[in-house]
């Protein structure tokens, strides 16, 4: 423990500047952004989980498609610390003291304790080529804090594959594995997928008779399942109103590097050892693999080991190498298979520990092999022990280059959270009564430009403006991930110089760049320092329509057609289309619009709080027509016109509206989410509950587990073996395995 903890101490000096207040340059704006909310809510008394959360890509249902558990457990402790503070906090004790998980873990699956401490001690210099796996540059504020709830996963994954290997085992642990397969589904979507491929491959690696085995896996699986429903049922019922990312779908983001680049990185370390001098971590992989490949078939734990390995890797293939294999992955169309590299990652840590102490232990037979051929003991012992002192000594001089990166990169991230902090100081200070104008005035979206434009460049520090106003909870304009609602992909195709855009997306407020001219016909309301803000007269969240033809869409293609429905001209000022979906409501009819090309009505007053998932607007309709809503479509969405139910329809490209006629009208929109989670939280608790008494029933009954690799088990002497008696070949019997193991672990 005491390698463990200098790693750990280590970790927390170099990182402390982590837990500095500052903005995020990158998704760790949404991550906080969703802790703050979820604070709120709770502080109300309402479930995230059945809320909406209304500041980017025009709102959606975030904490039912996202993973949102991290985000509600940090949005609790924020009830009492704060939800910055415990932001903070959490991401800095996590990725700190994450070798603690990697050498518990590493233990509760029975590998032994010099394995575990190397696996440990080898955790925190993990660096591959795409820097999105388990390793701290996902994480740092550099690397944007991209990667959040991953790093709660990161903790729950090692757990669940540790507990379903013991589950196998022993059925008093069923319980606990899919507790835990089914917490690391509700953190991290990627790692739940892991924690689930980790329980069907310990299932078929594993001890024992394959029948008992399939037995065991299937009731684990089917336990796990239960227990995840609150968060795997929602899904499934609701995933048709959750947006496909069609920007990044047919990239290797989505689709995986493919076997043939991701095997490149494997053997060139750049899947470990990334930008490190000596691929050392990458090295006692190879011999771990080496290793657990020739204990295939006498070594359980070792073949798991590297099936985990290889299962996952090939997992982070993706489709394209797969091609409609892939299509067999349940959700694959949600998945970013990239990421499945962090298994390989994790197993292969496992396999490093053991290869690195494997490699020690061949080290000291061979320098004490001479001494013990010529019958000197104490030369032979004294030669072990150099030869340890010795072996350390290499391991810690292979490790330094990488000890030495990593250390660089904490003193830049450490620079770079301290600059940003001192911008966000100054320069918040000249943008701040910009940002109080729009919170104070409201009635409309801010826009602050996009990633693909000059908004990238438009910054407070290193933070684009547009992420800056994610930390101020502004509701914005920008193609900002993540999220799953429908309007993520049309909101990429905002046209800033087409007017007809504005209503559209609600957009009211333009904070430019001071030397900027606005795109549109606005008023220039304030300046200070390299910041101007324009406001869009007759612009807001909602707008009378005539509804004038339809269009098809799915989640799919609805990005696609939009871009196509917007580049047309189709839209003009105060007419839209209804959108045809598979599973929603009719569209409205349409009727060819007016020929006096005025709007069908006027609003005379609108009262927006969205974050309380509610709107209302008094409207006066000359001719029938539509109310549009520039808020993203969602069937939790309910209507009244006049205190009456009224249909909540979609409109182009994936809005809400609802049919009115002519006259006086008061239409009042309310959020309702998803209804069954208490039901399902409950068939989940039962599960739990039936699991832990059918192992504490199995106690006693149980057939001998196999014991893991360097875990001594007591032979049986027979059923005629009596105390006191002796066997032919019985001292035998019982000095043979401690042998054996002394000779496994170089003792």
């Amino acid at each position: 423990m005491a390698a463990v903890g200098a790693v750990c101490a280590w970790q927390l000096w170099s990182l402390r500047a982590s837990t500095r207040p500052v903005s995020y340059p990158f998704d760790a704006s949404v991550h906080l952004q969703m802790a703050r909310y979820a604070t709120a809510a709770i502080s109300r008394g309402r479930l995230p989980l059945t809320s909406w959360f209304p500041y980017i890509d025009l709102g959606s249902a975030q904490f039912l498609h996202y993973q949102s558990l991290a985000a509600m457990l940090t949005g609790l402790a924020g009830t009492v610390a704060g939800p910055g503070n415990a932001f903070r906090w959490s991401l800095y004790l996590l990725l700190s003291l994450w070798p603690v998980a990697v050498y518990s873990s590493a233990r509760l699956a029975g590998i032994p304790r010099l394995p575990a401490v190397a696996a440990a001690v080898a955790s925190p210099l993990v660096a591959s080529r795409t820097g999105v796996g388990f390793e701290q540059g996902a994480y740092l504020w550099s690397g944007g804090a991209e990667l959040w709830t991953q790093l709660w996963g990161s903790w729950a994954l090692p757990f669940a594959w540790a507990a379903s290997w013991r589950a196998l085992q022993q059925r008093r642990y069923v319980w606990v594995a899919a507790g835990l397969v089914a917490l690391t589904t509700a953190l991290h979507f990627e790692s739940g997928y892991l924690a689930f491929l980790g329980v069907m491959v310990v299932t078929l690696a594993g001890p024992g008779r394959l029948g008992h085995r399939l037995a065991r896996g299937a009731t684990l699986f089917a336990t796990s399942l239960a227990a995840a429903a609150w968060v795997v049922a929602p899904l499934m019922a609701m995933s048709r109103w959750a947006a496909l990312n069609s920007v990044l779908a047919t990239t290797y983001y989505v689709r995986g590097y493919g076997a043939r680049q991701t095997l490149a990185w494997l053997f060139s370390g750049q899947v470990f050892d990334a930008r490190h001098l000596v691929p050392a971590t990458s090295l006692a992989v190879l011999a771990g693999a080496a290793w657990a490949a020739a204990r295939w078939r006498r070594d359980p734990l070792a073949r798991a080991l590297l099936a985990l390995f290889g299962a996952s890797l090939a997992l982070s293939f993706g489709p394209t190498t797969w091609g409609p294999l892939a299509d067999l992955v349940p959700a694959h169309g949600d998945l970013y298979f990239r990421r499945f590299l962090m298994g390989a990652q994790l197993s292969g840590l496992y396999l490093a520990g053991m290869g690195a102490t494997a490699l020690g232990r061949w080290a000291r037979r061979a320098l004490g092999a001479a001494p013990r051929r010529a019958g000197n003991r104490l030369a032979a012992a004294l030669a072990q022990d150099w030869g340890l002192v010795l072996g350390c000594a290499c391991g810690l001089a292979l490790l330094g280059p990488a000890f030495s990166h990593v250390a660089r990169n904490d003193r830049l991230d450490a620079s770079l959270v301290n600059a940003q902090a001192s911008a966000d100081l100054h320069q918040g200070r000249l943008i701040a009564p910009l940002i109080g104008y729009i919170r104070h005035h409201g009635g409309g979206r801010a826009y602050a430009g996009l990633v693909d434009n000059w908004g990238y460049h438009f910054t407070v520090g290193y933070v684009p403006v547009y992420r800056y106003l994610e930390a101020q909870d502004i509701d914005e304009t920008a193609y900002v991930v993540p999220t799953s609602s429908l309007m993520l992909g049309p909101e990429f195709y905002f046209d800033q110089d087409d007017p007809r855009d504005y209503p559209l997306f609600g957009v009211r407020y333009l904070l430019l760049p001071r030397s900027m001219a606005s795109p549109v016909a606005s008023r220039r309301v304030m300046v200070s320092g390299p910041y101007a803000l324009w406001v869009v007269p007759g612009s807001g969240y909602v707008s009378p329509v005539e509804v004038t033809g339809a269009i098809s869409a799915d989640r799919a293609d609805v990005a696609s057609r939009s871009a196509a429905l917007l580049s047309s001209g189709a839209l003009p000022l105060h007419v839209d289309w209804a959108v045809r979906w598979p599973g929603g409501p009719a569209p409205l009819p349409s009727a060819p619009p007016a020929a006096t090309g005025q709007p069908p009505g006027a609003v005379r007053q609108v009262d927006v709080q969205l974050a309380r998932g509610q709107l209302s607007a008094q409207v006066v309709m000359h001719r029938p027509g539509a109310l549009l809503v520039s808020v993203a479509f969602d069937p939790g969405w309910r209507a009244t016109v006049d205190g009456r139910p009224a249909p909540v329809d979609m409109l182009a490209p994936a809005v809400m509206g609802v049919q009115l006629g002519a006259g006086h009208h008061r239409v009042q929109f309310s959020y309702h989410g998803y209804r069954w989670y208490p039901e399902l939280a409950a068939l989940g608790a039962l599960a739990l509950a039936g699991a832990s008494w059918w192992g504490r029933r199995g106690r006693g009954l149980e057939p001998a587990a196999t014991a893991p690799t360097g875990q001594l088990r007591a032979p049986s002497l027979g059923p005629s073996a009596q105390p006191g008696t002796s066997q032919p070949g019985a001292e035998r019997t019982a000095r043979q395995p401690a042998q054996d193991l002394a000779d496994e672990t170089g003792i």
